[in-house]
């Protein structure tokens, strides 16, 4: 699944603004990726790892732009 949404977003950035990602960090089998846009940086996480990182807590004074779960 986490593949599956990271191959989603990066199709879907490539079609709507012509960007792929300068990097991409994690793999899939980890339960964790993260694709690197510069200005904006995409977590995907298995249920485990996204309590174990808890970046919602970490980042919670910031403006949240989308939260998808």
């Amino acid at each position: 699944m986490i593949r599956a949404l990271a191959d989603n977003v990066r199709e879907v950035i490539k079609e709507k603004f012509g960007r792929l990602p300068f990097s991409t960090e994690g793999e899939h089998t980890s339960g964790w990726m993260l694709l690197d846009y510069g200005d904006v940086i995409v977590h995907i996480f298995g249920e485990a790892q996204r309590e174990f990182y808890n970046l919602e807590g970490f980042w919670r004074q910031a403006n949240v732009l989308v939260s998808i779960q």
